[in-house]
């Protein structure tokens, strides 16, 4: 698929850095240093941007130690946002949005849509107290080429992907295909059916036994419900990136 200029790389479980055709670095859910799957060379990555998208550890918790590295907008839902504001993220970064919101990052030149996901969203502190960061949530980034592309975030395959399809058009989707805590290939490829995209790039997947979901798996899916062709399945390794 022609990204035009753009770049996604794939860091391994859901951490995803998109780099707009401008060159700016757009990190996705930033699990990095002890993401057992993120190659060395982006241990200590500076982004110009980050989304996230629920508050498990394998998605912020990485972004109390590492947000100083990050000089542009932190966007999260605003629950999430408010939180990393009392665990001394600067509010000065800080864009807290909802669902159905979209917010124009003029530093990036990007705009992004938040949209539903299915999941939980809570955050384990070092003594075991669990605390509740609002709802999880995805997000649709369009670029300065109007390359609209979908990050799910962790989430099953719902009804609601067709209107996410209707109202942002993505051409691109990042899902889940892993099984246990997200869908798995089969859920993946129903979304892509729903979501009407030309290309779909499967991520949180392999980074533990339990994550059992394949590219092939997903491939195999695709092509029984007849939805997209194998080369439309951007699988890549850790650290690759397609664009």
């Amino acid at each position: 698929m022609d990204l035009r200029g753009a770049k996604i790389t794939w860091l391994g479980h859901s951490t995803v850095l998109v780099t707009t055709p401008e060159g700016k670095k757009v990190l996705v859910d930033p699990w990095l240093a002890t993401n057992p799957k993120c190659p060395a060379a982006y241990h200590g990555l500076v982004p110009d941007g980050v989304l996230v998208t629920h508050g498990h550890n394998d998605h912020v918790g990485e972004l109390l130690s590492m947000h100083g590295r990050c000089e542009g907008p932190i966007v999260g839902i605003y629950d999430l946002t408010s939180w990393l504001a009392r665990k001394g993220v600067a509010e000065s970064k800080l864009v807290g949005m909802n669902k159905g919101g979209t917010v124009e990052l003029a530093q990036l030149k990007i705009a992004v849509s938040m949209t539903d996901a299915k999941h939980s969203s809570t955050y384990t502190e070092a003594d075991g107290t669990m605390v509740p960061l609002g709802e999880p949530a995805g997000y649709v980034i369009r670029l300065s080429n109007d390359l609209r592309i979908y990050v799910s975030g962790d989430t099953c395959c719902f009804g609601d992907m067709a209107i996410i399809a209707e109202l942002w058009r993505p051409e691109l989707a990042i899902l889940p295909i892993g099984d246990h805590f997200t869908m798995d290939p089969k859920g993946a490829a129903l979304a892509c059916k729903l979501l009407k995209v030309k290309a779909v790039m499967p991520y949180h997947y392999g980074t533990f036994p339990m994550l059992t979901g394949t590219p092939a798996a997903l491939r195999a899916a695709l092509r029984e419900g007849n939805i997209l062709p194998e080369s439309a399945v951007l699988a890549v390794e850790p650290g690759q990136s397609v664009g």
